[in-house]
């Protein structure tokens, strides 16, 4: 009779008790020489048996059905098959006579019914086993992610501690991939940017491989860097140190979804187009060349309309630049009213406790309804997709509430930033007025107002309210259009510059530190 040695050897950790190969060949061969069995050939292979496809065992069961062997030697059956079709195709085998006889040092087994029988009930134990190892592990995993620790590999910027099984920062990496984020969130970078970027400054993937394209894309959606996992579906809170606020992870977002808009390809460039539409029926303006110049009218898509005229680019201009000049803080004077809003940096760090412990309430309440919320979800009253969805929205206010107390707490300077940010406008504006950029004139109209329309060959939008005080009292200002005139005498009164400031930016003004609802309308 002549025998095939079969020795199989899983790289998954559930197989870590099994001899190894070449254990298993040297046990085997000393087994062989014992029972004086010949060996017509031996195969090695180092796969699991859970799923079949075995290439090593395919080529054993071809070589038993030509003929050239009639006996299997293998140190148990759970080396053959772990899988009811692996097994089956044993049983199979034996059943048609083409096998004649299995060895195993550690089982017994004859060609009989009894034999067969016990075969049947060993590579069911196999199956068995490999099932109930598998629940094990999901399990495992499950009560892993419920405790806020990462079950995977950790994405790039973190490292996986083998000692604590945790997921701790990486140094290195970190602060590369906080910058990722940052330069994306301006806009100003697309990926390929980003990723030429990351050549350049050597941020690699945890296998030091090149961090692609699609790489990035995956990194700048992975809540995981915002302290949130997201296992199967389900959104839970991580117990490892996030690399970046929830207000730069938004903003990333927001600029990626700009740059999935399908863009049209433009024959000609016309620096104001798609920022306007027809007053009188709502359509887009449009713009076209006449004799050199650039003009703009109505489309008319939804048939006759009462705007026949065109406007000429270098008018349309001239009537932004004119409101832009309304609303215009030179760089002198900008420096000083920043350096006055500086001054009450050291009063906005007191205290902020009301507004902290208002926070802190609403944190509790959400984390009730969190608690509820798995309640309803145990007691089945809501499907494993609701539960998932509501899960991830009261996830995502409990980390922007913990974000706020935390600002809060350390700094309290909540009503400065929105403050600074509209002095710098003003002074931008400026800017736009000299340089003359269309383009950037276009994105800065977006950005303080909307509805912005053609009428009667006039260019009219509705700025937010704080731009709009500030136009209108450039108007009603006895000496003309530049933001200081009309702050009066506020380099020798800097308190009421602050009031002039927060005013305009629809900020109340407290007589103590400035609460959560100070903030730009």
């Amino acid at each position: 009779m002549k025998y095939i040695l079969y020795a199989r050897k899983s790289t998954e950790e559930d197989d870590r008790q099994v001899l190894s190969i070449e254990a298993q060949l040297v046990e085997l061969q000393e087994y062989a020489a014992k029972e004086k069995l010949e060996i017509v050939a031996s195969l090695c292979e180092a796969k699991t048996a859970k799923e079949p496809g075995r290439i090593k065992f395919a080529e054993m069961l071809s070589l038993i059905e030509k003929g050239k062997a009639d006996g299997i030697i293998a140190w148990h059956p759970d080396r053959l098959a772990r899988n009811s079709v692996d097994g089956g195709k044993i049983i199979h085998l034996v059943d048609r006579g083409l096998i004649k006889s299995l060895k195993f040092p550690t089982f017994w087994f004859e060609t009989t019914p009894q034999g067969l029988f016990m075969l049947n009930i060993a590579f069911g134990q196999s199956k068995y086993f490999v099932d109930n190892l598998r629940e094990n592990v999901k399990r495992g995993l499950r009560q892993k992610i419920r405790n806020g620790v990462w079950p995977g590999w950790a994405p790039v910027g973190y490292l996986n501690n083998l000692k604590t099984r945790g997921v701790d920062v990486d140094l290195e990496k970190s602060r590369l991939v906080r910058k990722v984020f940052e330069l994306y969130a301006t806009g100003a970078y697309p990926l390929h940017s980003l990723a030429n970027w990351c050549v350049e400054h050597k941020l690699k993937g945890n296998k030091n491989n090149k961090i692609s394209i699609s790489s990035l894309q995956k990194i700048l959606q992975n809540i995981f860097y915002i302290g949130l996992m997201k296992f199967k579906g389900e959104v839970f809170k991580g117990t490892h140190e996030p690399l970046i606020s929830k207000k730069l992870f938004d903003t990333c977002q927001e600029v990626m979804a700009k740059r999935g808009k399908k863009k049209d390809i433009r024959k000609h460039y016309f620096a104001f187009l798609g920022l306007m539409k027809c007053a009188s029926c709502g359509c887009a303006i449009t713009a076209e060349i006449q004799k050199g110049h650039h003009y703009y009218h109505c489309t008319k898509k939804k048939g006759p309309c009462q705007e026949k005229h065109f406007l000429r680019e270098e008018a349309l201009t001239e009537q932004i630049k004119n409101f832009l000049q309304k609303i215009s803080l030179s760089s002198q004077d900008t420096e000083k009213v920043l350096a006055a809003l500086d001054s009450e940096q050291d009063k906005a760090r007191e205290d902020v406790q009301a507004e902290v412990s208002i926070l802190k309430k609403q944190l509790s309440q959400v984390e009730t309804k969190l608690q509820k919320l798995l309640d309803v979800y145990l007691a089945d009253a809501l499907s494993t997709e609701e539960y998932a969805a509501k899960k991830q929205s009261l996830l995502s206010e409990k980390l922007s509430l913990s974000e706020k107390i935390t600002d809060f707490e350390q700094n309290g300077l909540s009503w400065l930033e929105p403050a600074r940010e509209f002095v710098l406008t003003l002074n931008q504006a400026v800017k736009l007025v000299e340089s003359e950029n269309k383009e950037e004139m276009t994105t800065f109209l977006k950005t303080i107002g909307s509805n912005h329309v053609l009428e009667n060959r006039q260019f009219v939008f509705a700025p937010k309210i704080q731009y709009k005080l500030a136009a209108e009292r450039s108007e009603a200002a006895s000496s003309g259009l530049l933001f200081p005139k009309w702050c009066g005498r506020w380099e020798l009164n800097p308190q009421a510059l602050r009031h002039k400031i927060l005013s305009l930016a629809r900020i109340p003004v407290p007589p103590r530190p400035l609460m959560l609802d100070l903030k730009l309308v």
